[in-house]
C-alpha cells in the first residue's frame, strides 16, 4: 500500500505545474479531491488541471463558487466537472446537481467533506496548506493507487 506523498510548492506556478503533471493522468469515473483552508489554492489547481485535461492553457475556468458546478467537454468526447461544495450543507444537496451523472466523467471536488457517504472510493485526495513562505503550499497526496507515483514520476 503507498503512503501519502507530500511536495513543497514554492509558488502559484508550482501548485499549476502539479496540476499538469497530474491530469493526464485522470480517466473517466476519476475524483480528484481538493481539501485546504479558504485561500490553500484549490481554485487555482483546478484551474491549471481542466485547463491541462482540455489540451487549453487559454480555457476560461470560473470558480464554481455560485453556480456550484461548472461541466467542461474534454476533446476526445469526455467531460470533466468542477464541483465547489462550500455552501453546501451536506450530501443530500447533490442529487440536482447531476452527481451521479458528473461520475462517468472526470470530478474535481474542492470542500469534499460535504460529500459524506458519497465521496468516491479510489479518489485521488489533494490536501493543500499553507506553507512558511507566503506563497508556498504544502500539498499531500493520496489515492490513486498504483497510478500517483507513476504520473509524477
Amino acid at each position: 500500500m503507498e503512503g501519502p506523498l507530500t511536495l513543497r510548492l514554492p509558488d502559484p506556478d508550482a501548485t499549476a505545474r502539479l496540476a499538469a503533471r497530474l491530469a493526464p493522468a485522470a480517466r473517466p469515473g476519476d475524483a480528484v479531491l481538493l481539501e485546504g483552508p479558504l485561500g490553500a489554492g484549490k481554485s487555482a489547481f483546478a484551474r491549471a488541471f481542466l485547463r491541462a485535461l482540455a489540451g487549453d492553457p487559454a480555457l476560461e475556468v470560473p470558480s464554481p463558487s455560485f453556480t456550484l458546478v461548472q461541466s467542461y467537454d474534454l476533446p476526445g468526447g469526455g467531460e470533466a466537472h468542477h464541483f465547489d461544495l462550500y455552501r453546501l450543507e451536506g450530501p443530500a444537496d447533490l442529487a440536482e446537481l447531476g452527481w451521479e451523472e458528473a461520475l462517468r466523467g472526470i470530478v474535481l471536488v474542492e470542500w469534499p467533506d460535504r460529500l459524506g457517504a458519497l465521496r468516491p472510493e479510489g479518489a485521488l485526495t489533494v490536501a493543500l496548506a499553507p506553507g512558511a513562505a507566503e506563497e508556498e503550499r504544502i500539498a499531500t497526496l493520496s489515492g490513486w493507487p498504483g497510478r500517483l507515483r507513476e504520473a509524477l514520476a
